[in-house]
């Protein structure tokens, strides 16, 4: 992923799908309740144009981001929703002028990034790919929350295959955040992609597997949709349990979202 173009590519066009989404809500619209708690879709898309600030601030200015994360560590419960919550007190269309000003900012600033370069985050250091994916994951997955909010079903698009590469990559992570150790092998994911062809990822031979669809799979590591409620299949006990604890962002694991099923039993 040395050359970030592709995922940048695919982040505009998300941001531009979800753009389409929300650009004519009605005001009462924009404070419709979202499936995270407190937050409506003014919030989701206030979250948005923060961390897109605060991504252009990593690749543009060291300095400046070091300053939010030092503020980011005197509140570190809050940092977030604080910074979500004071920009959707704007009016509609000025969060919304914000909103693409920003990615727009933060667009040509990741095509412009140094080849090999890599910028400060409030975890390790990433690429400009690994900044755009990460950026397209957030992007996706809060979009989520929108469609959800307004009762709207989106087309999955094979834009989400970098939020899947980026639920197997974060497999180890997520088993830290809950305390526990990695497990010693790699295991094989197969995953059918929205066009129908299979995403694989690790040895063909493993015995610890995951396999399922794509949109399953990238519904689960952002917990956007219960287990329960989703066709993924898991071999082997490693495996079985990293489904129950799989997440594909940074920070605490949060509640995730309840069974919509009788019951909670996988289907």
């Amino acid at each position: 992923m040395s050359d970030p173009t592709p995922v940048v590519d695919d982040l505009r066009e998300e941001s531009e799908e979800l753009d389409r989404l929300v650009a004519e809500l009605s005001r009462e619209q924009w404070a419709l309740a979202t499936p995270a708690p407190r937050w409506t879709i003014a919030h989701q898309i206030a979250h948005l144009t923060w961390t897109d600030r605060s991504a252009l601030l990593a690749l543009t200015d060291e300095d400046g981001f070091r300053a939010l994360v030092e503020k980011a560590l005197a509140a570190p419960e809050s940092f977030v929703d604080q910074g979500a919550e004071e920009a959707a007190q704007l009016p509609p269309a000025e969060l919304l002028a914000q909103w693409r000003e920003g990615r727009t900012a933060l667009d040509k600033a990741l095509r412009e990034a140094a080849p090999g370069a890599r910028f400060p985050w409030y975890g390790p250091p990433m690429s400009a790919a690994s900044m755009a994916t990460a950026r397209l994951m957030e992007t996706w997955a809060h979009g989520q929350d929108v469609a959800d909010a307004l009762g709207a079903v989106r087309a999955p698009t094979d834009r989400i295959r970098h939020v899947a590469w980026l639920g197997v990559r974060t497999r180890d992570f997520a088993h830290g955040v809950h305390g526990l150790p990695a497990p010693a092998d790699d295991f094989r994911v197969e995953l059918l992609s929205p066009s129908g062809d299979l995403w694989t990822y690790g040895p063909e031979d493993a015995p610890q597997r995951v396999t399922g669809p794509a949109l399953d799979f990238c519904l689960l590591v952002t917990q956007r949709a219960h287990r329960a409620d989703l066709a993924l299949r898991a071999v082997g006990p490693d495996a079985d349990r990293w489904l129950d604890i799989a997440q594909a962002f940074a920070g605490p694991s949060g509640a995730g979202r309840e069974p919509r099923n009788a019951g909670g039993a996988r289907p």
